[in-house]
């Protein structure tokens, strides 16, 4: 009888903690556990392998493993610029108390996930797994046999039979080399960006967390990105973008990888370019071209992130989800600056990044290029850098409270006008070249308060602290704007568990 999966003796115990407290007291005993010294990285990735066994996959992206597992570089990067104190913990209550909820969630709980044996192409059928089990034995492994079991992942795509596939993965992983069954993964998730920017997002942002933190649960926390990918049958690859690679015959011709000094003026024409973009089917052919022209294809990455930032600025959403402008931007700067990630799936990540439903849709509720305005910055009373600080945060703290009997469509919410009050302040910081660290940490602070869009804000807050330092002058302080801005939009927005810890430690420090 097959049976849950079962994690070693050194971390079971702390999964099962958070799959097994009480959702009304997982705030309390979790805040106790680090007190007592309980390791901040060990905690996070308990937390992930809790979600992981314990909640099913919704049929939407809200709910289950997905955003937890998407969240959860961020978060471990987040905690480690946040210093000593005890306002380290609150990101990483947010991700535990997060998980908890979706596995005590009647949509995507009970569930258990089960062990079960990988399957390659040529023990594919439940006859053939008999006959092993009684043998005692697997297969020989070949360069053919695992060909032969690639092509039968995708035909498990292609037929949306999530289950198989996932049996397929874990024999890939254990045979093949990880790059080159990441490098098959996204060439699935990279197209269905066009269904759902979190078909990109999931597989990739959890891959990211285990280069940086480790693979030791690789097969295990890739499970749920598989199983999502794989879902439903394959999208259709969008004819445009295939036309625009055969065109400028991007896949024979040598393509240089490395950005450099001498890009810089290119790199700013092109992401300026993007900025003022009005039709989105645009930027791929646009970006296409700068590689024709020979920008490299970590320069032309580095104009996306721009154009990526200018565009977050001109959109009026007040959905404090939509950050996926940023957040995909960044996260598709990281791959192509990957070894081993194939040709094709670079020029993919590249292209296809305006497909994104909640990329896309913001085109249609833009402000004109140039923002933020900047008559209104230039009429602002000239403040020290920490009483603009302090104004920044004050703006944010005191945005209008969402009436949500008016809300009917998350999707379709726009930002109240006085978020252009701290977009114009944070310009002014930015304007003045400000301490852009005591900018950076004042916006962790704030974004530490979310316990609504699912580790959204805090995936946006990484992103723009990635893209700043990575992004050359004069352009990488515009996504430090772009951060106030997510900030403001989603502040206030749910708070509660925040709240919840926070009285907690104000309650022990009294003691």
């Amino acid at each position: 009888m097959p049976q849950r999966v079962q994690y070693d003796a050194a971390i079971e115990p702390l999964v099962q903690f958070i799959e097994n407290t009480s959702p009304s007291e997982i705030v309390d005993r979790t805040l106790e556990r680090l007190r007592a010294g309980q390791d901040i990285q060990t905690m996070l990735k308990a937390s992930a392998l809790a979600v992981t066994r314990s909640s099913d996959l919704p049929p939407g992206h809200h709910g289950g493993p997905l955003h937890p597992l998407a969240g959860l570089y961020a978060i471990s990067k987040l905690v480690e610029r946040m210093g000593a104190d005890e306002s380290r913990f609150l990101p990483v209550i947010q991700h535990v108390a997060l998980s908890n909820k979706h596995i005590n969630d009647p949509v995507t709980g009970p569930y258990q996930l089960l062990e079960f044996a990988p399957l390659n192409a040529a023990n594919a059928s439940v006859s053939r797994l008999a006959d092993m089990a009684a043998d005692g034995g697997g297969d020989v492994v070949t360069a053919e046999g695992i060909e032969a079991t690639k092509e039968a992942f995708l035909k498990a795509v292609n037929r949306g039979e999530s289950n198989k596939a996932d049996h397929l993965f874990l024999w890939l992983w254990d045979n093949a080399p990880p790059m080159e069954a990441f490098d098959l993964l996204m060439s699935v998730a990279i197209p269905k960006n066009a269904l759902d920017d979190h078909y990109f997002i999931f597989p990739a942002n959890t891959w990211r967390y285990m280069q940086n933190y480790g693979t030791e649960y690789l097969k295990v926390m890739m499970r749920p990105a598989v199983r999502y990918v794989a879902r439903f049958p394959m999208a259709r690859v969008l004819p445009e973008i295939d036309a625009l690679i055969e065109e400028h015959q991007l896949l024979s011709r040598i393509l240089r990888q490395r950005t450099g000094d001498d890009e810089t003026a290119k790199i700013g024409e092109v992401g300026e370019a993007i900025c003022a973009c009005a039709n989105y089917n645009e930027i791929p052919k646009l970006l296409a071209q700068s590689l024709v022209d020979g920008l490299s294809l970590e320069g032309a990455g580095e104009a996306l992130s721009i154009g990526a930032a200018g565009l977050f600025m001109r959109s009026l959403t007040g959905n404090p989800m939509d950050v996926h402008l940023h957040t995909s931007a960044n996260l598709r700067r990281w791959l192509i600056s990957l070894d081993g990630l194939s040709l094709r799936n670079k020029l993919y990540t590249l292209l296809f990044w305006h497909t994104g439903p909640e990329v896309k849709a913001t085109q249609y509720r833009m402000e004109p290029w140039p923002q933020p305005n900047m008559e209104a910055v230039a009429v602002l009373p000239h403040r020290s850098q920490a009483d603009l600080l302090d104004a920044i945060a004050h703006s944010i703290y005191h945005q209008p409270p969402t009436d949500w009997s008016k809300v009917t469509n998350l999707g379709m919410m726009r930002a109240v006008p006085e978020v252009k009050n701290t977009v114009n302040l944070a310009q002014q910081y930015v304007a003045l070249r400000y301490d852009p660290e005591a900018l950076i940490m004042r916006l962790a602070e704030i974004v530490c308060h979310d316990s609504f869009t699912e580790m959204h804000a805090f995936k946006h807050h990484q992103a723009i602290v990635e893209e700043f330092r990575a992004t050359r002058e004069p352009w990488r302080w515009m996504h430090l704007v772009g951060g106030a801005q997510a900030a403001a939009i989603s502040f206030g927005k749910n708070m509660m568990i925040y709240e919840e810890a926070l009285d907690l430690m104000h309650a022990v420090a009294a003691e």
